[in-house]
């Protein structure tokens, strides 16, 4: 059985195929370590990469019955945003994350090779901990490990036992040796009228808060039994370019709302960074069906201080293009000075709705939004 897709935001007659490598595997295997290493080692190289993180693609709540794991629905996303990175220069995609085990992958625009990271029980089980992962989940990984070694969708296998990240890299690099230099033409995903419904947009600069306010406005939406997804703008921006590229997460956010929607969602929460240089036109402009509300965070530089600081040093989740990771206590304070004076223009140029979260915590910011109005999926308060 072929996964399929029927929505993206290219027409014609034809398109150039897209190389994309997938690595998958059970949960603390690797694979967004890997992958980010080989799209940095390809950039390194003046290959155009991009990169997707494929659970980024189903943060869609409830799931149907009738897709198990939404994996139609994040490679229905797949193919939309691979589309939309090579329209913005990219000639290839390295993707991360949880495939299908028993079907095989074809995304629309795209040839896909799938490359199967995988490690003997104890060690799967000793990475997983490592990285904070709850106990409780630890039968499931090995569960889900047993079935990817059952499982024969994928092209190639690489043993990961072992070996750190580096040697990971080179295996899998000298395992699928020229895979981004596929070239053809297959006929492209079509285009779907844009999605109507509510949209948040909780932003602001590095330190407000952003992703863990979003986050926990959508979970609340999801405890009041309301069906809704979920985005981070920065984890579907990582196109052909190093900068932030509003029109790639702009279009990036309408092709997957327009696939939320019609897998059920009633509203969709995105997070992520704005600037005062009207980045929020691209949005408006690739929404013109839903209602866009733009909640901007406010921090004073104490507060600002006590959130990125911190953001050097590695957290449960590595997450992709963290850009403070692994900072120098120097270069932290000279985020903190950027996010400063990001902050003030901001605060000159009034753009959204703003709401301070200056010596609150998430909850009480949360809160603070939600009081606002402006998500009709929660009436208000704290929603708890």
């Amino acid at each position: 059985m072929v996964i399929d897709s029927t929505a993206g935001p290219n027409c014609g007659e034809t398109a150039l195929v897209i190389p994309v490598l997938w690595l998958c595997g059970p949960p603390g295997v690797g694979k967004t370590s890997v992958a980010w290493r080989i799209r940095a080692r390809l950039r390194q190289g003046r290959v155009a990469a991009a990169y997707v993180d494929i659970d980024q693609l189903g943060m869609c709540y409830p799931e149907r019955d009738s897709d198990r794991g939404r994996h139609r629905l994040k490679v229905r996303n797949l193919a939309s945003v691979v589309a939309n990175v090579a329209a913005r220069g990219a000639t290839c995609v390295v993707v991360s994350g949880v495939v299908d085990p028993v079907h095989r992958v074809a995304v629309p625009g795209a040839v896909v090779t799938l490359c199967r990271l995988r490690a003997d029980r104890d060690e799967l089980v000793r990475r997983f901990r490592t990285r904070s992962g709850p106990e409780e989940s630890v039968a499931g990984v090995v569960a889900d490990a047993d079935e990817m070694d059952a499982s024969t969708v994928a092209d190639v296998c690489v043993d990961t036992t072992g070996q750190a990240v580096p040697e990971v890299v080179s295996a899998v690099m000298a395992a699928v040796d020229g895979w981004y230099t596929v070239t053809g033409a297959v006929s492209p995903v079509p285009v779907l009228a844009p999605a109507d419904g509510p949209v948040l947009w909780v932003s602001g600069v590095p330190g407000v808060g952003t992703s863990m306010v979003g986050y926990t406005i959508f979970r609340r939406t999801l405890d009041a039994g309301r069906a809704v997804g979920y985005l981070d703008l920065r984890q579907i921006g990582f196109g052909a370019s190093d900068g932030v590229d509003h029109h790639l997460r702009a279009a990036n956010v309408a092709a997957v709302w327009r696939a939320y929607r019609d897998a059920g969602a009633e509203g969709l929460v995105i997070v992520g960074e704005i600037s005062a240089h009207e980045a929020e036109v691209p949005y408006v402009r690739a929404l013109p069906a839903a209602t866009l509300t733009v909640c901007r965070l406010h921090a004073d530089r104490a507060d600002l201080v006590r959130r990125i600081l911190p953001r050097g040093e590695r957290g449960s989740w590595s997450q992709p293009g963290d850009p403070l990771l692994g900072l120098s206590a120097e270069r932290l304070r000279q985020a903190v000075n950027r996010a400063v004076t990001d902050s003030e223009a901001l605060e000159r140029a009034k753009i959204g709705v703003r709401v301070d979260s200056s010596g609150r915590d998430v909850a009480e910011t949360a809160d603070a939004v939600l009081a606002m109005g402006a998500w009709p999926l929660l009436s208000g308060g704290s929603g708890r």
